[in-house]
């Protein structure tokens, strides 16, 4: 197997992918899935198109295995958050290759993914490679915006076309140095969300008298209140094995303390005795506690006209295990009860899947093949994807998405590409 024409042809994939605008809204994610069905039709693999509304397109389509295994899904969305135009140097939709590197909205999020399972099926299909399982693919419209138009849509109306055992999805895969320590983690779990609306009124009135009732000034002592709050600590399994498994792995006297932060009563104190950089101290933080963040302010009508009301979006993440029920005392003995509190509906909860299974130790095996000084754990982003749908169907997620740049050594796409291969078994 020449590895490298299975690279470039990849790569070829997700550039033409990237120069299909699914900026959602309003999504059209129609004309990647047309895109896509062509390629797997020149290929002799039947796809359906499903719209859940017109040019909200999902595709669905699958490798039949002999039947001795469930069936495992390759899923991923097409759909792609908006741009700022005047703040790239190149077209967010040319998707060019420059010096190893390829340029373009969802090169990342999650086009890529979709090139890679694109090249699994059919890399399965030219090697007529013999299957325990049926391999599923499927390519979803309106994950950026909750997935009611995608997964969530076809969980809901088509449950039989994608119901698996265990579930690829993007989330994990990729390497960081911690502490001087290689690390892959493999998304296992994540947060939940609960949006609301927090809202304070007060006394209107003329802006020529300043009045201590004003609804702004209110709110602004609200926000304020939630910034500098200490939430309580959540320990969920994955976190607890993540943050284990990065103690050994680090090892002395930062090892302890990271293997001791889940039973530490002062998380945030103690990741700040870390020499982490501060994305990754932010990031163990929101993995232990819910987390709230400002991120729309409303107030007024005149410059001259004190309102009776003012409100911020909040956008609320949630610890497996929490819900808005529980969420809200929390909110409640930070705020008190002279603030408005409305929940946007819906809410969801986290989730977590089991990192012991086959397919786990398949993934663990081919990353450490690749990159035998690594350690692989499990993991679990802080935001969300479409697995909380696809979860619902009594699938094992694993969020698995290995990137790498161009002018990496062949072995290494060897070693990659092999991976994918046999983890689709």
């Amino acid at each position: 197997m020449n590895w490298d024409n299975v690279r470039d042809e990849t790569v070829g994939y997700l550039r033409d992918l990237i120069c299909l605008n699914t900026v959602n809204p309003p999504g059209n994610e129609i004309i990647a899935c047309q895109y896509l069905a062509d390629v797997l039709a020149r290929n002799g693999i039947e796809s359906q198109i499903l719209e859940s509304a017109p040019t909200r397109g999902n595709l669905v389509a699958r490798l039949y295995g002999d039947g001795r295994a469930a069936p495992l899904l390759l899923m991923v969305h097409l759909d792609v958050v908006p741009v700022e135009r005047d703040r790239w140097a190149q077209d967010p939709f040319g998707g060019e290759l420059k010096d190893g590197f390829i340029y373009g909205r969802g090169a990342l999020d999650t086009k890529e993914l979709a090139a890679m399972e694109l090249a699994v099926l059919l890399w399965l299909k030219r090697n007529q490679v013999p299957l325990a399982r049926d391999v599923i693919f499927m390519a979803n419209a309106d994950e950026e915006a909750g997935g009611h138009y995608g997964a969530k849509w076809m969980v809901e109306q088509h449950p039989d076309l994608i119901r698996a055992e265990y579930a690829i999805n993007e989330g994990g895969g990729f390497g960081t140095t911690i502490l001087g320590k290689r690390i892959y983690g493999i998304q296992t779990g994540e947060k939940g969300t609960a949006r609301f609306t927090l809202r304070a009124r007060g006394k209107p009135g003329h802006a020529a008298v300043p009045q201590s009732e004003n609804a702004v000034l209110k709110l602004a002592r609200g926000l304020d209140k939630l910034g500098g709050a200490s939430f309580p600590m959540h320990v969920t399994q994955t976190v607890r094995r993540y943050t284990q498994g990065l103690g050994n792995a680090v090892g002395g006297s930062a090892g302890a303390a990271l293997r001791g932060l889940v039973d530490n009563k002062n998380a945030a104190r103690a990741l700040e005795q870390l020499e982490l950089d501060e994305g990754m101290r932010g990031r163990l933080y929101a993995m232990l506690h819910n987390t709230v963040t400002p991120t729309k302010l409303a107030a007024g009508s005149k410059i001259n006209v004190i309102p009776s009301v003012a409100e911020a979006q909040v956008d609320a993440r949630l610890v497996p295990g929490v819900t808005a029920e529980s969420f809200l005392q929390e909110l409640r003995t930070v705020l008190g009860s002279e603030y408005e509190i409305e929940f946007h509906k819906p809410t969801t909860v986290g989730i977590e899947s089991d990192p012991q299974s086959p397919l786990y130790a398949t993934m663990v095996r081919h990353l450490k093949l690749h990159d035998p000084e690594a350690f692989v754990l499990p993991d679990m982003i802080v935001g969300a994807t479409d697995a909380r749908h696809v979860t619902t169907l009594g699938t094992k997620v694993y969020g698995f998405c290995r990137r790498w740049c161009m002018n990496q050594k062949s072995d290494a796409q060897q070693s990659l590409g092999g991976g994918l291969a046999q983890a689709t078994l």
